[in-house]
């Protein structure tokens, strides 16, 4: 089972993803923005498996929170959501620390594969 941290400051993605990953035995924690996913970390020694994060969001976007947890926790791997093309294309320079950018709206299936792909990627500790 995997540790999950869920960032989107839409309640009703938040849920819905959460749902879906917990199908595959995830344990889910969620955050409503970037700064808020920062405090959570901070919290935990990072000891989560993946950051799944919205990248447009009020206070701390996710390439904001991208960057700070790729720098303080580089052993998370990170998984960016986005339903807009410009944002996109501002993530397209992270590939050194995000794993992937899934494009919103995406069905069931398609975050629960993009999840498992993502968390198969990681470096065996």
């Amino acid at each position: 089972m995997s540790r999950v941290l869920i960032v989107d400051d839409e309640e009703s993605m938040r849920l819905l993803v959460a749902r879906a990953i917990a199908m595959d035995g995830h344990e889910i924690t969620a955050a409503s923005d970037g700064a808020e996913a920062l405090e959570i970390l901070g919290g935990t020694d990072g000891s989560f498996d993946l950051i799944l994060t919205d990248i447009q969001m009020p206070v701390m976007d996710g390439i904001a929170l991208a960057l700070s947890a790729a720098r303080d926790f580089p052993q998370v791997t990170i998984l960016l959501m986005t339903g807009y093309a410009e944002q996109r294309e501002r993530a397209s320079g992270l590939s050194a620390i995000a794993h992937d950018v899934i494009s919103k709206p995406f069905s069931v299936a398609d975050i629960r594969t993009a999840v498992a792909d993502a968390l198969a990627s990681r470096q065996p500790n």
